[in-house]
């Protein structure tokens, strides 16, 4: 019996801090995103520029909303996203102090570079995005506009905010997310549920799947499918190399 309620309350324990993180990273969020909507003009700005700067000298410099409402909702979305930007290394840090009393020495000293690579990797597949995907998707995509000479009406964007917001958010959240693989597929190497020749074998079912995963996550189009699968498929290369090491490390030490 004192065996079962030393494990219940070492449940309760953990069940409890696991509660208390949770909050705090409520709390967080949306304090972050109180503070984001006070910068939400910045923050719109700075969403839109790509598409302004496209639309520079076609004679559609402007956007619009239907509703009334609109507008003040598209502000309090793009506060959250840029809200849980803000609080993301807050949320890493709270999960840590979550999982670090659970861990031997040398086993925080293996966790903590996935805990730093993780915002790096989000920051570069949203920075991807933002400064490559996006001007030459939007530059290509305003070309379809025309005068009227050829097609009798002219033909011309009439884009609505909270559209264009929920595509720019979602495809800096996809690939951002999507640029966790490498963190993913060396934590598997390193636990041995997967092998650098499995990892290798699996190449062209990989391939396919990010190209798959690419077209169920972008907007549908070619460019962007494309400009995510690519680095997927560099980033699953480069989780090839990182396993091996893991892998020749492991048999060294073993040896």
């Amino acid at each position: 019996m004192s065996q079962q309620e030393d494990a219940l309350q070492t449940l309760t324990t953990h069940v409890t801090e696991l509660r208390t993180r949770i909050m705090w990273c409520l709390f967080a969020m949306v304090a972050g995103t109180i503070i984001a909507y006070f910068f939400k003009e910045h923050i719109y700005a700075f969403l839109v520029e790509p598409l302004a700067k496209a639309m520079d000298g076609t004679g559609t410099n402007r956007m619009i909303f239907t509703n009334l409402p609109e507008m003040f909702f598209t502000y309090l979305r793009i506060s959250f996203f840029a809200g849980c930007f803000l609080t993301f290394p807050f949320i890493l840090w709270q999960i840590w102090i979550f999982v670090a009393p659970g861990l031997y020495k040398n086993e925080k000293m293996v966790f903590l570079p996935y805990l730093v690579a993780t915002p790096v990797l989000f920051l570069l597949g949203g920075a991807l995005v933002y400064y490559f995907l996006m001007p030459t998707a939007w530059h290509f995509f305003l070309t379809f506009q025309s005068t009227g000479a050829e097609t009798g009406l002219p033909i011309q964007l009439e884009q609505k905010v909270g559209e264009y917001l929920d595509i720019v958010m979602t495809l800096i959240f996809a690939f951002g997310l999507s640029f966790q693989l490498p963190v993913l597929l060396t934590l598997l190497a390193r636990a041995g549920i997967v092998s650098v020749a499995a990892m290798r074998s699996a190449r062209k079912y990989a391939i396919v799947a990010v190209f798959s995963l690419a077209a169920v996550i972008t907007p549908p189009d070619v460019i962007s499918q494309i400009s995510l699968a690519i680095p997927l498929c560099g980033l699953y290369e480069i989780s090839i190399l990182c396993a091996a090491r893991i892998e020749k490390a492991r048999n060294a030490k073993s040896a």
